[in-house]
């Protein structure tokens, strides 16, 4: 029995070490494998980061390419806005010269134009005081000079006569002349047709509406514009009060051809507002129509006398007439005046 059991250890003892052995060459297996798989793991790892930094690379050239491009962009704008900035203030400062020159060219013809109606205001009442002072009976010398004694008439200057010949005419025609009645004008301030003058001059406008133009309107412009040929009788007031109506000879001008009717525009032996057979030396343009029409000489100075009372009211209101306003007052009477005359057919010879 003793030796049996003594040969049964040694054959235990040969497979414990073979079982070390085993299990020693399979950790060692494993580890190679682990060794081998994180190679590969760090090989695929670093094949993907250098893909990505491939990657990377890429879209950093092509952000720099675009950056590079807006950058040029950017450039050329700021540059075109630099020039646009330039010619702008080029352009406002040239027209801030030419706005001064025009300003000043007009404020130049505006004091030369009030300095010649000073003067012609002045002429006038010059002109005036000498017809008012000269009547019939005691005539003014400066305008008739014919009616001087030979002595003082033989010291003017000019074409001069005969002394025993110009007072033999002279004398002949003091017998000739017959001594005529005294006509002296009376006037009287209407105190209502002041008041509304008055009212009017305190903020001068061109409004119908107020009272002073209103009755003017209704008394005067109204029946001195009102012709046969109704519709062109419109067109001619609204013309005359917008300042666009043009009166014109019609020998100095040649004949336009004509986008009305013939009959509507009357003709040289046709008057186009009253529509009778009178001679008609002038016609008037409405405005820019280009559309001529004939007028007889009684239209015409109907026409002009409502276009002098608009033009002096409009002097007025533009502060070009420094007179009195009783003067101013008597002159618009006067223009008054004028209109009733014509819409009751006289008018000057010359017209």
């Amino acid at each position: 029995m003793p030796s049996k059991g003594n040969k049964e250890e040694p054959e235990t003892g040969c497979q414990d070490a073979g079982g070390v052995d085993e299990t020693q060459s399979t950790e060692q297996l494993n580890v190679s494998r682990l060794r081998s798989s994180s190679v590969e793991i760090r090989e695929k790892g670093s094949e993907f980061l250098k893909e990505e930094l491939h990657k990377a690379q890429k879209e950093l050239k092509l952000k720099d390419k675009e950056c590079e491009r807006l950058s040029k962009v950017r450039e050329q704008l700021e540059q075109e806005l630099e020039e646009l900035t330039a010619s702008l203030f080029e352009e406002a400062h040239k027209m801030v010269r030419e706005a001064n020159t025009k300003q000043a060219a007009s404020e130049k013809q505006l004091r030369e134009a009030r300095g010649k109606i000073d003067m012609l205001q002045a002429e006038v009442t010059a002109l005036k005081t000498l017809v008012i002072t000269s009547t019939p009976s005691s005539p003014n010398r400066e305008l008739h000079p014919q009616l001087q004694s030979p002595s003082k008439a033989g010291f003017r200057k000019g074409h001069g006569r005969n002394k025993s010949t110009s007072s033999a005419m002279v004398s002949a025609a003091s017998q000739n002349v017959t001594p005529e009645p005294v006509s002296r004008e009376c006037k009287e301030v209407d105190s209502i047709l002041f008041a509304e003058f008055q009212a009017w001059k305190e903020s001068p406008t061109l409004d119908k509406s107020c009272s002073f133009l209103d009755r003017i309107y209704r008394e005067d412009v109204g029946p001195c514009l009102d012709f046969t040929k109704q519709e062109l009788s419109e067109l001619v007031r609204v013309a005359v009060e917008q300042n666009t109506l043009t009166i014109e000879p019609v020998a100095s001008q040649t004949l336009p051809v004509m986008k009305v009717s013939a009959e509507e525009c009357g003709g040289p032996k046709k008057c186009a507002l009253s529509g009778l057979p009178r001679t008609c030396k002038h016609r008037i343009m409405l405005g820019d129509s280009g559309n001529y029409y004939y007028i007889s000489p009684s239209c015409r100075a109907r026409i002009t006398a409502v276009c002098n009372f608009f033009t002096y009211i409009r002097y007025i209101q533009q502060g070009l007439v420094r007179q009195d306003v009783e003067l101013m007052y008597w002159e618009v009477m006067r223009l008054r005046r004028e209109m009733s005359l014509a819409k009751l057919g006289f008018y000057p010879s010359e017209m």
